[in-house]
């Protein structure tokens, strides 16, 4: 499938890869699309309770956005596509 195809399936909260992907088991999700509460912010976030009061806003929106699962099993936050990726025509889903 392509990328369009791909992300439309990331939207619905499905898993995707490319086939052509050196590391196995890497994949990419959708994240983010809910607000954080001041209390509830992680602690060392670099954005601070003190911060939100200073910007003159009640809780931090966390925009959706995709992340990956690397091949090293690590969580990636904030993939972008690259060139081949945006035209590559060997996306999957993981089931």
């Amino acid at each position: 499938m392509n990328f369009g195809t791909a992300l439309e399936l990331i939207k619905h909260g499905q898993k995707v890869r490319r086939a052509g992907w050196n590391g196995s088991n890497m994949f990419l999700v959708l994240a983010g699309g809910y607000s954080v509460l001041p209390e509830n912010l992680r602690p060392h976030s670099p954005i601070t309770a003190e911060n939100l009061q200073d910007f003159g806003v009640k809780e931090m929106e966390i925009v959706p956005h995709i992340d990956m699962w690397t091949a090293q099993k690590t969580y990636m936050a904030g993939w972008v596509p690259s060139q081949l990726d945006l035209f590559g025509e060997d996306w999957e889903l993981i089931k």
